[in-house]
Order: C-alpha cells, then sequence, then structure tokens
C-alpha cells in the first residue's frame, strides 16, 4: 500500500516543485504542503476524506476553512484539483516528497544510519565526510542506535541501504544457504 500512494503522489510531488522552483517559492510551497499535510492527517479528517459516502468537495471545503488564510492561491488551487482527482489521501506523501526533492535541490542528502552501538561525535563527522565524498554533496546525519543489528552499522539514503550489520550478514547467509 506505501508503495501505491508513492506512485500516485511522486508525479504530484514533482509538479509542484517544479512549479516552486519556477516562481522561487520553493519554501512558500513546503510550509502549505505541511499545513496540508498536517491537516489532513487529523484522525477525523483523514476518516473523511478516506470516505467514499462523504462528497470530495465538502471535504475541500473543510480543509479550506480549516487552513484560512495560511494557505495561498496556488496551493488551494492544488488542493481543489488533488480533491477533484480524489488524491486527497496523498497529501501526506506529496509534502514528505516534496521536501526529498527540496532537500535534494539544495544539495544536502539525508542519510540515516543505524548503529549497533553509540556512534561518537568524530564518528558521525567522520562518516558525513566520507558519506559527502561518495555521493558528491552535503550530508546530513540522524544517528539511532539499534541494538538488534547485533554490530555494524547500516546506512540509509533514499534508496540506497548499506547492511554492514551483523543482522544483515547473516540475513544473507540465511538467504544463500536456502537456495
Amino acid at each position: 500500500m506505501a508503495g501505491d500512494i508513492t506512485t500516485i503522489a511522486r508525479p504530484y510531488a514533482e509538479a509542484v516543485f517544479e512549479r516552486a522552483k519556477e516562481v522561487g517559492q520553493i519554501d512558500h510551497w513546503s510550509q502549505a504542503l505541511e499545513l496540508l499535510s498536517a491537516v489532513s492527517s487529523d484522525p477525523l479528517l483523514a476518516a473523511q476524506i478516506s470516505n467514499p459516502s462523504v462528497p470530495r468537495e465538502r471535504t475541500c471545503s473543510i480543509i479550506l476553512d480549516v487552513c484560512g488564510a495560511q494557505l495561498h492561491k496556488e496551493a488551494a488551487n492544488f488542493l481543489r484539483l488533488l480533491s477533484k482527482n480524489a488524491r486527497l489521501t496523498a497529501l501526506p506523501e506529496i509534502a514528505r516528497l516534496f521536501e526529498v526533492s527540496r532537500v535534494a535541490d539544495q544539495g544536502v542528502r539525508h542519510v540515516q544510519i543505524r548503529s549497533a552501538f553509540d556512534v561518537s561525535a568524530e564518528e558521525q563527522e567522520s562518516l558525513a565526510q566520507a558519506l559527502a565524498r561518495r555521493f558528491g554533496g552535503q550530508v546530513e546525519l540522524t544517528v539511532e542506535t539499534d541494538s538488534a543489528l547485533i554490530g555494524g552499522i547500516e546506512v540509509r539514503a533514499g534508496d540506497l541501504v548499506i547492511d554492514d550489520s551483523v543482522r544483515g550478514k547473516i540475513k544473507q547467509l540465511a538467504n544463500a544457504l536456502q537456495f
């Protein structure tokens, strides 16, 4: 299901990002999409959005009322388009993909590091420098400790996953032994 919503959201996110870039309002659109995502993710409103018996125009009107003047005209028109095409459920994913494009456009790549043990500030800096060389740009790290990895680290940068954990190597070995 998550892959399906990404497939639906991607063309919208790309189109909005290109438009935002064209008019020099990337931050403005980022804020608008963040607001729309937050509002549409509210459990009560999300139930309305996914309920086929509730008219889409009504749901769109509610979202517009909640956002009020915080939503610029183009973003309101984008919301109407999503409503017309029955794509309001994709709003959070559109906002997420827009942010991915925004960060990539700024030359910063978000990388998630999972380690079996705590990673010191010096090790984080060393990792950031190595990954910046690898990806050819600035890197923003998020580091978390996960003892389930047993040992080693796992690096995630977008679709790229480098699994150098003991758990990952055990899984590879188990898969190899099955054939």
